[in-house]
């Protein structure tokens, strides 16, 4: 097994939904669901490796509002940590499917019958508990 790969994702928040990215059919895990992202570079931090890939598959700049707990997955070829950011677009024009077949933007409860990759189904279920506790909703509703 090879070495274990930073990877990032944003899990961009746009009122009570949030991003889905349905990757290429020719693609590893193809057609299923993740949330937009990539390698963290070895030049580069986990947070400026996320502007960068969200830049490139997307076309858009995001704020990034927080830092989540890491999910460790073993593929079959490569073992990843997958660190998740929770942001919105700071762009004015919304997000483009440059690197995906598909983007949808979802409701927590329509994303947990959704067919996503391994390792991004853990943050879907990760974020979609958070997102139905009260706490969560009371501060969601004070940013705006």
């Amino acid at each position: 097994m090879s070495r274990r790969r930073k990877v990032v994702c944003a899990v961009i928040e746009r009122g009570e939904r949030f991003l889905a990215a349905r990757r290429k059919p020719q693609q590893s895990n193809g057609g299923l669901w993740e949330f937009p992202g990539g390698k963290v570079h070895p030049d580069e931090t986990p947070a400026s490796a996320l502007r960068r890939e969200i830049d490139e598959e997307l076309g858009v700049a995001i704020t990034i509002r927080k830092k989540l707990a890491a999910v460790f997955w073993e593929y079959p070829r490569i073992s990843i940590e997958l660190i998740p950011f929770i942001c919105t677009i700071a762009s004015t024009s919304g997000p483009q499917p440059l690197e995906h077949a598909e983007l949808r933007f979802v409701l927590p409860a329509e994303a947990l019958g959704m067919a996503w990759t391994p390792a991004d189904r853990l943050i879907v279920e990760r974020y979609c508990a958070a997102a139905a506790s009260p706490v969560y909703r009371k501060g969601r509703m004070r940013r705006g």
